[in-house]
């Protein structure tokens, strides 16, 4: 049985998707823990409801980035994970923290990377008028939302999109892709070679809008 760590900030809607879908389709795995390093993240009362294991590493009570990324991964390897999924997590992590969970940290992140890699990614997207967005999952590395890519899932850019609406419709695509990463993950189907994922069973989609399906 695969353990699993969810880290959050905000409402976890992502986390939420990963422990239905567990539960649903009967992973080899269990989330077994959700941490936030904010106090007031909304996600860690579902956690709390579903029985899972939650807690707060707040950043703005750590001396240094390097005393915040050495608490977490104590919180984190008191649970001893298989996987570490960052589902919204809004902290840059350092390098050091980053090697210790190599190969099994996965980052949701919303555009189609390598475009627009950081923050307002839905706002950037629209002023440059691209016609297609969406978002990635991909294994964490020491650059920020780099890493070898799992699964990407794309929406179409519609011409009265603003940017509630199309992170909205993004948003639906994340709770299908990062669930089904997560799931060949622990079901041993991801490999990696010379920086690309390899996904056993993954079969391509019938159309370019449409998210590739290896989740089983």
């Amino acid at each position: 049985m695969q353990r699993i760590v969810v880290l959050i900030s905000g409402r976890g809607s992502n986390m939420e998707a990963i422990v239905q879908r567990c539960a649903d389709e009967g992973w080899p795995a269990q989330v077994v823990a959700v941490l936030a390093n904010r106090p007031d993240a909304a996600g860690l009362r579902f956690a709390a409801a579903r029985g899972i294991a939650s807690a707060v590493v707040d950043h703005k009570a750590c001396a240094s980035r390097e005393a915040f990324d050495a608490a977490l991964a104590n919180a984190i390897d008191g649970h001893a994970p298989d996987l570490v999924v960052l589902a919204g997590f809004m902290r840059i992590l350092g390098a050091a923290f980053v090697t210790r969970y190599a190969g099994r940290m996965l980052n949701i992140h919303p555009s189609l990377l390598p475009a627009y890699p950081g923050l307002h990614t839905h706002r950037r997207a629209l002023a440059d008028g691209v016609r297609i967005h969406g978002c990635t999952v991909h294994f964490v590395t020491a650059d920020l939302d780099y890493g070898p890519i799992v699964v990407q899932g794309a929406v179409p850019v519609q011409p009265d999109d603003d940017e509630d609406r199309l992170a909205a419709r993004v948003l639906a695509v994340e709770h299908r892709v990062l669930p089904a990463a997560v799931r060949a993950f622990c079901e041993g189907r991801l490999a990696i070679a010379a920086g690309r994922v390899r996904v056993a069973g993954e079969t391509p989609a019938d159309d370019a809008l449409l998210v590739p399906s290896f989740g089983g």
